[in-house]
This record gives C-alpha cells, sequence and structure tokens, in this order.
C-alpha cells in the first residue's frame, strides 16, 4: 500500500472538504487560494492537470446518488454543482420554526450533567454527589432566559467538580466595528488639549520614518475633529481600523502644526506583547554581558514552537546558556517538543585543521538552561516544566504552578453559540499522581512583587539569569 500512495494536493493551502468520483478520475477539494478565497478544485488523476471547477465555494460537499451532482452545505445556504459543467444553482427551501430555548437550554444541561459523567477524567468525580448537584442547580433553569446566564449557570456546575478546563461560554453572533489604536503611550499627566505622546510602539501606526512623531510631540485632532482636555478620544477613532486617518499634530517646542496620514491598527496587543519580550532579551542580555540568551513561549503551539526553535538555534546558537520563559502561557500540546528542543547531548565535535566549527545534535540545544514559570501558566504549560523538570533537563524558576495537565474537550452545543468544557485526559507521574490539582514547585522559588512590575523591576527574571550564571561559574 505504501507504494501506491500519491499526494493528490501538490500545492499546500486550507484544505476543506473532498470528493472523489465514482470512476476514480476526477478528484475535488476545497481549498482557500492565497487571495483568501475558498474555491472547490479538480484534479484530473488521469491527466494530472488542476483547475479551479468552481469558484468562491466553501463548505460540506455531498454527492447524489448518480454522483452527477455535489450538494455544498455552508453557512451561505446550500446549493448544487453539476458536476458536467461546473454550473451552480442555490437551493431555495423553507421549514416551519418552532424552537423553544427554554425547552433547548434544559436539553443541553442535562446533556452537559450526562457528559461529566461518561467523560470525566476521574471516574468517581473528586468524590462529588454529582446527580444531586445536578438536581440542585436545575432549580435555577426556569429563571433564565438568555445563553449568557445560561452559560453562567453550567460554568457554576462545572466548578463543583474543582477541576481545570472546565465551564462555559457563549458567544452573541453579532460582531461590532473596533475601535482602531494608534499604537502609541500618551502622557497620563499632561492636561492640556489633545494627546501628548510620551512613547511609540516599534513597528506600530507611528513608527513610520516619514510620519516622524516623536515622544513630546501632541496629535491635537483626528480627522478634522479636535481632542478636547479630560474628554474620551476612542469614539473618534470607531470603525477606523487598516483606514487611512488625518492626524493634526503640534511637534515639540513648536507652535506649528502639521497634518500626517496614519492607518490605525485593530489592537495593540502583538506590539505591546513583542514590546515586552524585547525589554526582557535586553535585561538577560545586559546582566550576562551576552553570555546567556532569552526566549519566550508565548503558546504551545507550532507558530510559538517555531519562534522559539528560530531564537534559541539562530540568533543564540553561540551564548552560552538560555533563559526560557513559559510565563503567561495558556497551553496547547508541545511538552515534549520542547523537551526534545532544550534536552539535546552533545556527543562530537567538528574542527577541520583545529578550529571548531559546530557540534552534533545541530538541531537541538545541547547547553544549559532555566525554564521561567509562574502563577499563571495553564494546561499544557503547567505539563512543559513539569516534563522539563522530571527529565531532568535543567531547573525551573519563578512561582509555583497550579496543576493543570489535563487534555480538555470543548464542545459545541446544538445552539453553536454555547460550548462547555470537560478536562478528559487523566496525566500521571511516573509514580501514578495525577498531575492535575498537583501543584508544580519550582527548583528555585522566586515571587514577582506588583510595586516591583509597575517600576519596571523583573525579580524572577533576574533571578533566573543569576542561576545561571552561578551554574556557568561553577562549571
Amino acid at each position: 500500500r505504501r507504494y501506491r500512495m500519491a499526494r493528490l494536493t501538490p500545492v499546500s493551502s486550507i484544505m476543506g472538504d473532498y470528493y472523489l468520483d465514482k470512476k476514480g478520475n476526477k478528484f475535488y477539494y476545497v481549498s482557500v487560494g492565497n487571495d483568501g478565497k475558498a474555491n472547490l478544485m479538480c484534479r484530473d488523476l488521469k491527466k494530472g492537470d488542476i483547475s479551479v471547477f468552481a469558484p468562491g465555494v466553501s463548505g460540506g460537499l455531498l454527492p447524489d446518488d448518480k454522483g452527477e451532482n455535489l450538494f455544498v452545505l455552508s453557512n451561505n445556504g446550500m446549493s448544487k454543482i453539476s458536476l458536467a459543467d461546473g454550473k451552480i444553482d442555490n437551493i431555495e427551501f423553507d421549514a416551519p420554526y418552532n424552537r423553544h430555548p427554554s425547552l433547548e437550554r434544559e436539553y443541553i444541561y442535562n446533556h452537559m450533567l450526562n457528559q461529566v459523567k461518561n467523560k470525566f477524567y476521574d471516574e468517581n468525580l473528586h468524590g462529588l454527589d454529582w446527580d444531586s448537584i445536578g438536581a440542585h442547580y436545575s432549580k435555577f433553569l426556569p429563571y433564565i432566559n438568555n445563553n449568557r446566564d445560561f452559560a453562567i449557570l453550567m460554568s457554576e456546575v462545572l466548578g463543583e467538580l474543582n477541576a481545570s478546563h472546565t465551564g462555559a461560554s457563549t458567544s452573541s453572533g453579532w460582531s461590532s466595528m473596533p475601535t482602531a489604536t494608534l499604537g502609541a503611550y500618551f502622557n497620563e499627566a499632561y492636561t492640556g488639549p489633545g494627546l501628548e505622546v510620551s512613547e511609540i510602539l516599534r513597528r506600530g501606526p507611528l513608527d513610520k520614518k516619514k510620519i516622524n512623531i516623536k515622544p513630546g510631540d501632541i496629535i491635537t485632532s483626528i480627522d478634522g475633529e479636535t481632542i478636547q482636555p479630560g474628554k474620551d478620544y476612542f469614539p473618534m477613532l470607531e470603525g477606523k481600523a487598516g483606514k487611512k486617518v488625518t492626524l493634526e499634530v503640534k511637534r515639540s517646542g513648536s507652535d506649528k502644526e502639521e497634518k500626517v496620514i496614519v492607518r490605525p491598527g485593530s489592537s495593540d496587543s502583538h506590539l505591546l506583547y513583542d514590546r515586552w519580550v524585547e525589554n526582557n532579551e535586553h535585561i538577560v542580555d545586559s546582566l550576562s554581558n551576552g553570555r546567556i540568551g532569552y526566549i519566550h513561549i508565548q503558546g504551545m503551539n507550532t507558530s510559538s514552537y517555531l519562534t522559539a526553535y528560530d531564537r534559541l538555534l539562530g540568533k543564540y546558537r553561540n551564548c552560552d546558556a538560555v533563559v526560557v520563559d513559559t510565563r503567561y502561557n495558556g497551553g496547547g500540546w508541545l511538552h515534549n517538543d520542547i523537551a526534545l528542543l532544550l534536552g539535546g547531548k552533545e556527543y562530537v565535535r567538528y574542527m577541520p585543521r583545529g578550529r571548531y566549527i559546530g557540534s552534533d545534535p545541530f538541531s537541538q540545544w545541547t547547553k544549559p538552561s532555566v525554564m521561567l514559570v509562574n502563577e499563571s501558566n495553564y494546561s499544557d504549560a503547567h505539563g512543559t516544566p513539569y516534563t522539563y523538570q522530571a527529565l531532568g533537563i535543567g531547573d525551573v524558576v519563578g512561582a509555583p504552578i497550579p496543576g493543570t495537565m489535563t487534555a480538555v474537550w470543548w464542545e459545541t452545543q446544538i445552539d453553536p453559540s454555547l460550548v462547555f468544557g470537560i478536562p478528559q485526559v487523566t496525566s500521571k507521574d511516573m509514580n501514578g499522581n495525577v498531575l492535575e490539582n498537583q501543584q508544580l514547585t519550582p527548583d528555585v522559588i522566586i515571587y514577582n512583587q506588583p510595586e516591583e512590575i509597575l517600576n519596571g523591576k523583573d525579580a524572577q527574571l533576574e533571578g533566573a539569569v543569576t542561576h545561571l550564571l552561578k551554574k556557568l561559574s561553577s562549571k
């Protein structure tokens, strides 16, 4: 079988549903192109040709009995595509609407209770009388008339389990125009008209050479509307993310105003994250005189792993050690990958004519490291330092982590705006202890104090560098 395997979609893309015709000659699949649009593609398996069979098609594909047509089910409704000529016909339908939200919520509530019984990672449900708990909270159901209150009720019930990865949530399904952001900090002590710039976030909307806005400059108006002293300016930016906006700017030390054109962003969160990481890199570099590198793993996911791999084995390859920061990480599934990346053992050196040019393993970190953690590590961000500590890769530094290393199933309900979670997969250490609710205690305990953080001091980060420097000096 393995010698007959062939890749049917030679171009990488976001893939959707697919269908192979009855003769096995043509393969149809939904693919999202570089333009972000989904199309129904067709590959002729005899000729090898690939073409767009029907543009603008997304959703599930269902063939008719004869294999002559494909029915498409999507958020845009239902349609039929003829496999003879690619013609698309929309299918109109109507149906009686007899939904009763209160009965639906009652069904979801009872379904949630049963799912916990059948799927919660501890078959003893942490010793709870689950039927009694369910009956108690069900008394509130007749008084609930909206999904937000219903999600809170389910969260309260699930909270009785005293476990991570539980709770319920709801989404309104409505979208609002986002308030744009300028990517800057403004002087809160300034009481005059306009906004006095105190810091420009790097790579943000105002960080452009032709705009040349600097700290001390005052933005006096947005799209011709004057910014009044003490008045909220955010309504002036409503719905303007990504659009051209005219700012009037009074330069520092001058009464002259000039107009500049900017494109505000939709959020500053990524800019602020990069600012925090770059500041931490600078602190570690300064304290260690360049000997120690710093990486932050933002999430236990592919993109964060690729970033860590790039920084660790790129910029910091020649450093003597590295601080691996996992604080504020919400989890995912990356513990084994990180352990492999950091757990390399050098076994050979390449030295032509006595000059060192590298070692193997080349794709793993083989030098000392510490893993930095705090109370905000969650889920696999508990699992990763547990793995790191259990395998003896290095010391864990920071504040204790609550035990939350279980794998969760977030289940979408028949009302798709409602979701609840059940932790299903138990993780046990090699002594048989369940890691859920089992605190991870760092090898070196350091707590950050709120007042120090506000003043720019990160005792955990500084302590991690100090600890590594001691390790290096003792070698």
